[in-house]
């Protein structure tokens, strides 16, 4: 058995270690995308407040400051947390995939449980401004996604999100095949369509653990 962790991978790695195929069309991609989740005018305001920020300051916010001032209100606002789900930051996650022990810190994760993270269905990684000397950012993710994977026993799609700086880039793993989603831009009318996507996280999660 050997040991990686999330930050030893790139996308062509991961194809070649496990299998894995990025697809560049999906239907659970574009559900997501086109999700009748509303913005109300108090969310409005509040996302407003906050990109006013991150357009002021965010090119020069490191990773703390980028989570804390931006990414982690942003997905509060959505109010995602319930009696069921929680969102957790800076939680190890590992697990045995293929003939890899991967493990890692996770900087987010939407998971079962109240008071510690329990079964992940989608996984966060963000970035400052560029990619980091070791490891690319959508391959972190995308390994954190594939240990979430075997933790649901491979019978769900697991959502993910890499942030580099004032971009967004959405995931879907099902199976070995992954999916990308085109850019999306904190610092303009696409932040509506940004918490749209991360509001209607809830909704997906419900309707997996009810399935």
């Amino acid at each position: 058995m050997q040991k990686a962790t999330f930050k030893d991978w790139t996308l062509t790695t991961l194809e070649d270690a496990f299998g894995l195929e990025q697809i560049w069309e999906s239907d659970l991609l574009k559900q997501w995308e086109n999700n009748e989740e509303s913005v109300s005018e108090l969310e409005k305001s509040n996302l407003l407040y906050m990109q006013k920020a991150l357009i002021l300051g965010g090119r020069a916010w490191n990773e703390v400051e980028l989570e804390n001032k931006f990414i982690s209100p942003l997905i509060l606002t959505a109010r995602i947390e319930d009696e069921q789900i929680g969102y957790f930051l800076e939680r190890p996650l590992s697990g045995i995939v293929g003939d890899y022990q991967l493990s890692g810190i996770v900087d987010g994760v939407i998971a079962t449980g109240i008071r510690n993270p329990q079964v992940p269905y989608f996984c966060l990684h963000e970035y400052k401004r560029s990619i980091e000397n070791q490891g690319t950012p959508d391959a972190q993710v995308l390994a954190a996604m594939l240990v979430a994977r075997e933790q649901n026993q491979n019978k769900l799609p697991i959502y993910g999100l890499f942030v580099v700086g004032l971009d967004w880039y959405f995931v879907v793993l099902t199976g070995n095949d992954y999916c990308i989603s085109r850019t999306y831009h904190a610092d303009n009318e696409e932040i509506f369509a940004i918490f749209k996507m991360i509001k209607a996280l809830k909704q997906i999660i419900h309707q997996e653990l009810n399935n």
